[in-house]
């Protein structure tokens, strides 16, 4: 696939002395939805802000569509929507006027039926005329994705975009970024619910103390670093695990009453054969079984907690 956005050595040191983000290299790919995850402070909103022109580099360069950010500044940015994780609006400007206004920030003819869409397609019309001023904070949400659409950008970088939130607005995001997918548009989105990344991301890229850990296909990812765990809940008590079985690293739980056995993604299911024949031949009796898969978030919180 395509690369749309190339980031080659990348480096920003402010004028502090912090080090935001150091030799980040990443490429991403045209029309696909990429998570990048990281806890607070790990470097996320520095490097959209680079991205998109907001934050001058230490050292590096980037690309947008063969486009130099520094060099091709204007060409770079009119591809580029971007939706911010402040609500930072015009409070007595409509809701019209303040997504009209920013499109023609980028130079783009009058297109009413283009942001009449935008509105739509946020369920904003029929506070086209309202102030912002008004808005629950919710719509104040909604409203900053209509302003990164105004301009018809091809990249949208969503940073946060449903913190705070309700559910329901949550899910009506979400349907209109998989039908911006559709039409060809890249995006780029941070977030705090994994869950979210987990459904919506094509691949997953993984940023702590400003490096990039880990870029990996998401189906990919779950394979390798996933792991599954088989639960079997005794009919009696056990004390300790028997010798018999140390074979199989298995780890008492529930007071005796559970044994723990935890294989890779790729498990052998004769492993698995082999440890209910011990089992049995042990007298060790079950009454239950269930298996679990560790979720994106398990992954996430091993990756990070693996670089303290």
């Amino acid at each position: 696939m395509q690369t749309v956005i190339s980031v080659t050595k990348l480096s920003k040191t402010y004028a502090s002395g912090l080090k935001a983000l150091e030799n980040i290299n990443l490429d991403i790919r045209r029309g696909e939805i990429f998570a990048l995850l990281g806890p607070n402070g790990a470097g996320k909103t520095t490097l959209i802000g680079i991205i998109c022109g907001i934050v001058n580099p230490s050292e590096g360069t980037i690309r947008v569509d063969g486009h130099d950010i520094v060099r091709d500044y204007r060409a770079s940015r009119s591809l580029i929507g971007l939706v911010p994780q402040e609500l930072t609006t015009d409070a007595f400007e409509s809701v019209w006027n303040t997504v009209s206004f920013s499109r023609g920030l980028f130079g783009k003819p009058a297109n009413p039926a283009h942001i009449e869409k935008v509105l739509k397609d946020l369920s904003l019309w029929d506070k086209k005329d309202s102030k912002v001023m008004t808005l629950s904070g919710g719509m104040k949400r909604r409203l900053l994705i209509a302003k990164a659409l105004s301009h018809e950008p091809r990249i949208l970088f969503l940073d946060e975009p449903t913190a705070g939130v309700d559910v329901t607005l949550r899910q009506d995001m979400w349907k209109l970024v998989r039908s911006l997918q559709v039409a060809g548009v890249t995006i780029i989105l941070t977030t705090h619910y994994i869950d979210e990344a987990e459904e919506m991301a094509d691949r997953i890229g993984v940023i702590s103390k400003g490096e990039i850990i880990l870029v990996e296909e998401k189906t990919e990812l779950m394979r390798k670093l996933g792991k599954k765990q088989l639960t079997l809940h005794l009919e009696r008590a056990l004390e300790r695990v028997p010798n018999a079985l140390s074979a199989h690293r298995l780890e008492l739980a529930g007071k005796g009453t559970e044994l723990i056995y935890t294989y890779d993604e790729q498990g052998d299911r004769a492993a698995i054969a082999a440890l209910l024949a011990d089992l049995a031949a042990s007298g060790v009796r079950f009454k239950d079984l269930q298996t679990t898969q560790s979720s994106l978030e398990d992954i996430f919180v091993t990756l990070v907690s693996d670089r303290k």
